[in-house]
């Protein structure tokens, strides 16, 4: 059926309405086909290897006589998706439903505001994860930042002996960590020198927000039922995460 003037679209969807709505159509542009004579020409013009610019004018004519563009949208639409089914060899139902509304654009995913110069709360690093949940490009953008500054985490993460479970906890752990700091101190990160074995005492503590962080994915790594990290290797990879995280926070520029 012809769509109303206020819903024409500016760019052709390649659509087949049925049967029921390309007859219409072509009964308002004065032409005697059905549908099923249509789709007759288009699986012979097919096979003679026409394209659709050779093939349309043999259905509509030379000078098609559309009441109004708007059935001339509709038309093509329709003409343009029954012709992508039969190039694609689909069987084709000439009774369709409605049309499906069309997919709402997904939002691009906005970072949190900087936390600088301040630390980051629980609110900071909720955003900050969801976020990079998100944001695939950023969060691929972010790793590479990740393993090409932080030489000594990896380092440190390489020479520590964990199994591979534990290794893949504290590595994902380690950077999301780092993301979430890059993300909020717009001065970034400079590279960690050394992950050592204690805090030094003039080192600032951790914030709290992303202490609390840390505790939780561990207990969730500690309870996972495919591959739990617990007893022995799960202190070890806690110790590892601590060190690197207070390394981390300690190589924020210009502090």
């Amino acid at each position: 059926m012809s769509p109303p003037k206020d819903k024409l679209r500016t760019e052709f969807e390649h659509y087949f309405e049925g049967k029921s709505a390309l007859d219409h159509l072509l009964a308002l542009s004065e032409l005697s086909l059905e549908t099923e004579a249509v789709i007759e020409y288009m699986q012979d013009g097919h096979e003679q290897g026409l394209t659709a610019g050779e093939l349309f004018p043999e259905i509509l004519g030379e000078r098609p006589r559309f009441p109004d563009p708007e059935v001339a949208q509709a038309v093509y639409q329709n003409l343009l998706g029954l012709w992508d089914e039969v190039q694609a060899g689909k069987a084709i139902t000439l009774e369709r439903g409605p049309k499906p509304p069309p997919r709402e654009k997904r939002q691009k995913p906005v970072p949190p505001p900087p936390f600088a110069p301040g630390e980051p709360d629980e609110s900071y690093v909720e955003a900050a994860w969801r976020f990079l949940e998100d944001d695939v490009k950023e969060r691929t953008r972010l790793m590479h930042v990740f393993e090409n500054r932080q030489h000594a985490v990896l380092t440190a993460l390489d020479e520590s002996e964990l199994s591979d479970e534990g290794y893949a906890v504290a590595r994902h752990l380690l950077f999301e960590l780092f993301a979430m700091l890059e993300l909020g101190w717009p001065a970034g990160l400079g590279s960690v020198r050394l992950v050592g074995e204690k805090r030094g005492q003039d080192a600032p503590p951790v914030p709290a927000a992303l202490a609390s962080y840390t505790a939780e994915a561990l207990h969730e790594a500690e309870l996972d039922e495919e591959s739990p990290v617990t007893g022995d290797e799960l202190a070890r990879v806690r110790s590892l995460v601590e060190r690197g995280s207070a390394a981390l926070w300690s190589a924020r520029k210009g502090v």
